[in-house]
């Protein structure tokens, strides 16, 4: 689809490229902290998706990659590959979505490789400059090529380690301009526990917990003359129960936190030597920070930085953590419903929403789905849209763990 005001979309809710810094007097203002390349943090699958966008602590499954590769130690199936596509902003276009390949194996008791590829497909932009011209068609792109490998410590903890070139390809090149692809690479570490199944009263039980720290990397440009962007370096941490009734039925519980480890903007004012109330454009009226802490510093410190940068203290700080809460019940591993809600804070972005979602295997095929009901006042872009997973699991069976 031909469209031609698809490029305000893309800078409005997805690119954020070359942020403006506005000229703040108070600390009223949102600070929402923005990444390049927030593609990276998009939910791929549906599973995860239907928990509310969860996944570092969840059982295993073949999308493990996105959220925690050190889940692949702990599959009963040797290896498996998977594929997803999510449609992006499909209310105002249907041109836009993310596309997911995964592929793992389990290499003996104790590791397990995994590859991945996430493609987000901009669409057509049609420029037309002058009534007379020819319409020049370009189709903006983003992807991230994965590579990781996870190790068993113990019978019940496993790490990993994942390396990931990342490609964006947003400068459109309209008026024979030097556009050229933004590149860059990062590197996830990530944990994983999963404890012995236990009996209770009235049930079986087994905890799982999990961690990962995503997209650390060096900052990156668009252009020569553009300003660094951070990667979407993030902090994910959550902690599940399996309540095991019996052989046919097991209800999972999950929850996840998660904070994007990048500075958050300071409030900044200037000299109103003019006295009226608008910055001189000449440089006479320079810029400050009021409040908080400079976002010119290093990927590096920048992670550290974002733990204790937020203007107005620790409060917000904890603001900045997202939070999510999932069910999922499981009938002869043949059959799933699950159930998510996921939370952010208003100042921080204010994505709220609830997710449903369910699940079927059959032979060595498991399909997923998932639908999302967007709780805010901001519009969720995923809003009622019906994302599909597919999975061909290879040697099922051939490990076991419970």
């Amino acid at each position: 689809m031909k469209n031609k005001i698809l490029l305000l979309l893309v800078f409005a809710f997805v690119v954020k490229v070359e942020a403006q810094e506005t000229v703040i007097t108070s600390g009223e203002d949102k600070r929402v902290v923005i990444t390049g390349m927030p593609f990276g943090l998009i939910a791929p699958d549906a599973r995860g998706a239907g928990l509310g966008d969860m996944g570092v602590a969840t059982s295993v499954d073949a999308f493990s990659q996105h959220w925690n590769p050190s889940k692949y130690v702990f599959s009963e199936t040797k290896s498996g590959f998977s594929i997803s596509y999510t449609p992006y902003l499909k209310k105002l276009v249907n041109d836009i979505g993310i596309g997911y390949l995964t592929y793992f194996n389990r290499l003996d008791e104790r590791s397990a490789f995994a590859a991945s590829l996430k493609y987000f497909g901009l669409g057509e932009i049609e420029f037309i400059l002058n009534e007379s011209d020819q319409p020049n068609i370009q189709k903006p792109n983003e992807f991230a090529l994965d590579l990781s490998y996870a190790l068993r410590l113990s019978d019940q903890f496993a790490m990993s380690v994942a390396m990931r070139y990342l490609r964006s390809d947003l400068r459109l090149n309209y008026d024979n301009s030097d556009a050229s692809a933004a590149n860059t690479f990062g590197v996830d570490i990530s944990g994983y526990y999963q404890g012995q199944e236990e009996v209770y009263n009235d049930f079986n039980g087994r905890w799982r917990m999990g961690f990962a720290i995503q997209n650390v990397g060096p900052k990156f440009k668009y252009d020569d003359g553009g300003q660094d962007n951070f990667q979407p370096t993030n902090l994910r941490l959550g902690g599940g129960f399996d309540f095991i009734f019996d052989n046919y039925n097991t209800i999972a519980v999950t929850a996840e936190v998660a904070k994007l480890l990048v500075p958050t903007p300071p409030i900044i004012g200037f000299d109103d030597l003019n006295g009226d109330g608008v910055q001189a454009t000449d440089g006479s009226e320079p810029e400050y920070i009021i409040k908080g802490k400079s976002q010119d510093v290093n990927f590096l410190s920048g992670v550290f930085q974002s733990f204790g940068d937020a203007p107005d203290g620790f409060s917000e700080e904890l603001k900045e953590f997202t939070w999510a809460l999932g069910a999922e019940y499981l009938y002869q591993d043949a059959f799933a419903f699950r159930a998510g809600y996921f939370n952010e804070a208003e100042e921080k972005g204010a994505r709220k929403f609830i997710a449903l979602g369910a699940g079927f295997k059959y032979n060595t095929v498991n399909v997923d789905m998932s639908y999302l009901f967007s709780t805010s006042k901001v519009q969720s872009p995923l809003e009622g849209t019906l994302r599909f997973s597919l999975t061909f699991n290879i040697g099922a069976g051939e490990y076991m763990e419970f």
